[in-house]
């Protein structure tokens, strides 16, 4: 599994935090850290803008491929559709396909080419080799001199893979164990995985355990003559796991194969599709495809549709919190609202604002009563934040310009960062991209957008967090300024989030634009000049 990375400065501001990479595409032989091959919708924008303009890029065109390929990696630009309902729910569940086949029969390879030839973002590829038992002492020894047998059932542990594979299947945020095939032992750090459209998952007994099989949509068996897999293992297992040519042949004799007759083969009685010379066999590759299409295309559902249609005329939640409409605010807002307002004054005072939204969420955080004493001897009663964790999560692009208000009054904040654009097709939103702190499940979450209007984007950038395990009562969804629309939304779907704004506007027109709105924050904040064609909700007007 490979993982679009931050750009470097990025990477520097988050080298303390324990930012971990969370955006899966297919490939799993890359550890780069840099976003120099990212097309430049992905790459991150200044905090401090330039304030000479600039034409805005666009996430996808008609002619652009939904992938990016370099010599290391593919990269795919195209972003996952939704993959729950208004109500917040999750709706589909990823399409797994199971692999199953002897050692070296060319698994991996047939998972490659399906990942190339079903061409959609967020496919995942899970190997059964990541699940093998931690050895204890006498079975590393067993295992070094080859005496261990890693092609039994019992070699792996089926209980933590059906769990992972489970929570996958569901949407879930989940850690996968890296095996060293050196050392016989798993590494400290796990991989992180999250966002399958199609889960792929290979292994030499991927079919020998009846709840596995229950998780499985389509079912392969990859057939290779057992002459050609004892030679693809005898270069496999020399050159990358550093074996002698002996003790791989002794191996295979004493476990592999008889382990293939035993468990492996039996299992081609429960395959949908048996593929026979693995990689090369087209046409039951393009007989795949076809079927994964056609049950993608089955799963596919909208919401922003639905969202523009339901909860007119109800009243504001309890969940909103809105900002006093004080003589300064109002001020501010006269200011920003303004068509004539020139760059530098619109960047000027919404950072006022920003501020002081800012301090108004953080007290609504739990707060616990502490003494001190002061210089001069006295005691005084006071507040002090009860523990938790704050984490900043913006929406890129236009909610990164709140991470400097969020920074200036939270020491030490851990940001995240979540990229969600419209797909211009079918008007949609779609995740394109995220990189979240680690071991965020417990924090309080302040996820920032400019501007909320249908709630469609902000309804995503909270699945994601609730996929990761985030509490909904743990996170504060802030905004310079919302439609009563994406209040409801919100509200609607997801009843703990705390919603904090400076202003609810009534109306959203046709184009889903907040009426009187603000006009499009990013654009204006950014200097970016949008084409003609360009849908303005994209950014800093919500989806």
């Amino acid at each position: 599994m490979e993982t679009a990375p931050l750009s470097p400065d990025e990477d520097m501001q988050n080298k303390d935090q324990n930012v971990e990479e969370d955006r899966p595409v297919s490939r799993p032989d890359s550890s780069e850290d840099s976003l120099d091959s990212l097309p430049s919708h992905l790459q991150r924008c200044p905090l401090t803008p330039s304030l000479s303009p600039r034409k805005r890029t666009t996430s996808q065109t008609k002619t652009e491929p939904p992938l990016l390929r370099t010599n290391k990696r593919t990269i795919y630009t195209a972003g996952r559709p939704p993959w729950y309902n208004v109500t917040g729910t999750t709706f589909t569940e990823a399409f797994v396909i199971g692999l199953c086949g002897g050692s070296a029969s060319g698994k991996t390879t047939v998972a490659n080419k399906i990942i190339e030839a079903l061409d959609v973002p967020w496919v995942v590829l899970l190997s059964m080799d990541s699940f093998y038992k931690v050895l204890n002492k006498e079975e590393q020894e067993l295992a070094g001199k080859n005496e261990y047998n890693f092609d039994h059932p019992e070699a792996f542990d089926f209980e933590l893979l059906v769990t992972v594979l489970r929570k996958l299947k569901k949407g879930k945020s989940i850690k996968v164990p890296v095996y060293d095939f050196t050392s016989h032992s798993r590494s400290k750090e796990w991989k992180t995985v999250y966002g399958a459209n199609v889960v792929i998952f290979e292994g030499i007994l991927a079919f020998a355990n009846k709840e596995l099989l229950k998780l499985l949509d389509m079912k392969v068996f990859v057939d290779t003559d057992s002459d050609i897999r004892l030679v693809r293992r005898l270069k496999r297992d020399i050159t990358a796991r550093g074996r002698d040519i002996n003790g791989v042949i002794k191996q295979y004799n004493k476990f592999v194969k008889p382990a293939f007759e035993q468990y492996i083969e039996p299992t081609v009685q429960v395959a949908d599709i048996v593929v026979p010379r693995g990689g090369d066999n087209f046409v039951a590759l393009d007989l795949i495809v076809q079927h994964v299409h056609s049950q993608l295309e089955k799963r596919e559902i909208t919401v922003r549709s639905a969202l523009a249609s339901a909860h007119q005329g109800q009243p504001l939640p309890e969940t909103l919190s809105l900002m006093e409409d004080t003589p300064q605010v109002r001020g501010m807002h006269t200011i920003i609202r303004n068509k004539e307002t020139n760059r530098d004054e619109f960047i000027f005072y919404s950072k006022r604002l920003m501020r002081l939204l800012i301090e108004h969420a953080l007290s609504f955080l739990p707060l616990k009563p502490v003494s001190v004493e002061t210089p001069q001897g006295a005691v005084y009663e006071g507040k002090r934040l009860s523990g938790s964790r704050i984490t900043g999560v913006s929406i890129l692009r236009a909610g990164e310009t709140m991470e400097q208000a969020l920074m200036a009054v939270c020491k030490d904040i851990r940001l995240g960062k979540i990229l969600i654009q419209t797909n211009h097709n079918t008007g949609e939103p779609e995740l394109h991209y995220l990189r979240l702190p680690k071991e965020i499940s417990e924090d309080y979450v302040i996820l920032m957008d400019s501007t909320v209007s249908t709630g469609a984007a902000a309804l995503m950038a909270i699945r994601v967090l609730l996929d990761h395990d985030v509490q909904e009562q743990k996170i504060f969804l802030l905004s310079l300024l919302m439609a009563e629309m994406g209040v409801h939304s919100v509200a609607y779907a997801f009843p703990g989030v705390r919603i904090i704004t400076t202003a609810v506007d009534k109306e959203v027109n046709d184009q889903f634009h907040i009426i009187p709105g603000i006009g499009n924050f990013g654009d204006r904040y950014f200097g970016t000049d949008a084409p003609s064609d360009w849908c303005e909700s994209d950014d800093g007007m919500d989806y």
